[in-house]
């Protein structure tokens, strides 16, 4: 049986036999750091020794910062009148589920997990069941996001001989890097698992890179397993990464999604009809018990929806202003921009 969040969760494993088809104005702290956001370390490779110390360091303080704002955001979310805030829904079954993985002590480091893909019991487990599939056993390409509980997945990806690709934090100062085992000593691969080693290792691509990625595999909050409709942390970058692939042809609707998530982490209160347009669904849930296959209902993005793109958010992200110019070069039409409003904080990816 599976109970709603607001009751506690509990997994039904009859969904296992599916077969799968083919700035808002920023705290003193946050001002205090911006700037040091803006250093490239990746220049430091041309001639200085990569300083992964002072990398962590400025990763640490982003972090302090952005967690004390996504607490605030999180807070007057809740608090606000859910018929006047379309986003509200989701904040509460965030803050329901970031809650139960502290109390049941099913959460691992970093802690407490609010505000990130929480990194839970079992990752590894879940990473293992992930390897089974013919879908990652088949890829040559497989795009991981660079959170805590996906490492062992990334690990398992470049020691499997394939390409990994992973977005550069946050998307502020880069897009994707591009890291393979043949470029990499054996006793490297697990560094090049961590931020600071993707930084280290990786090639930066940009917006013409050729390259066909054959599986996705994103971190979430909370997915419905009988729809695949799936809650991230609230940052919007797994939409804007799977839209900016869109456009270079990198992936179609026929590329499997793939989530892993502790089996506590699934639920069936997320309303079809209030996810947006931009939601990204998932194919396959892997948890540490099960497989998953959701044959969702629910279309996949075709790209970037620059109405639904605030103006902050595109003021944040420099290869998204890039990929505006281009666009509207090329069509010889200005593209819409969304409303003005508060941008969700970015907490840190840190090493682990």
């Amino acid at each position: 049986m599976m109970i709603r969040l607001s009751s506690g969760i509990a997994a039904n494993p009859r969904l296992q036999l599916n077969p799968f088809f083919n700035p808002q104005k920023p705290s003193s702290l946050h001002a205090q750091i911006v700037p040091l956001r803006r250093k490239n370390f990746s220049k430091l490779r041309d001639g200085d020794a990569f300083d992964a110390a002072a990398y962590e360091s400025e990763r640490l303080s982003l972090d302090a910062a952005a967690m004390e704002t996504m607490a605030e955001t999180a807070r007057k979310e809740i608090e606000s009148d859910q018929e006047s805030d379309p986003k509200a829904w989701k904040w509460i079954i965030r803050k329901k589920m970031w809650d139960l993985m502290e109390a049941r002590n099913y959460a691992m480091n970093p802690r407490p997990v609010h505000h990130r893909i929480p990194n839970f019991v079992g990752a590894p487990a879940a990473a293992a069941k992930l390897a089974e599939l013919e879908a990652f056993r088949m890829a040559n390409v497989v795009k991981v996001n660079p959170d805590s509980p996906q490492k062992q997945i990334r690990f398992l990806t470049l020691s499997g001989e394939k390409k990994l690709l992973t977005p550069q934090p946050r998307l502020r100062t880069g897009f994707f890097s591009v890291l393979e085992s043949d470029f990499l000593k054996p006793e490297t691969i697990r560094e090049a698992c961590t931020s600071v080693g993707v930084a280290k290792y990786g090639r930066a691509i940009g917006l013409d890179e050729k390259i066909k990625v054959d599986l996705i595999v994103i971190g979430s909050v909370a997915v419905n397993p009988q729809t695949g409709a799936r809650l991230g942390k609230g940052e919007g970058f797994a939409e804007l990464e799977y839209g900016m692939l869109r456009y270079m042809g990198a992936i179609d609707d026929s590329t499997p999604v793939v989530t892993t998530i502790h089996d506590c982490q699934l639920v069936d209160d997320i309303p079809l009809e209030k996810l947006a347009i931009h939601d990204v669904p998932v194919d396959i849930i892997c948890t540490p018990t099960r497989v998953i296959f959701t044959n969702t209902p629910i279309p996949k993005p075709q790209g970037i929806y620059w109405d639904k793109l605030s103006p902050e958010k595109l003021q944040q992200i420099r290869i998204l202003r890039e990929l505006k110019r281009r666009l509207e070069k090329e069509t010889g039409r200005k593209l819409p921009t969304g409303p003005s409003k508060k941008l969700p904080p970015t907490a840190d990816r840190k090493r682990r």
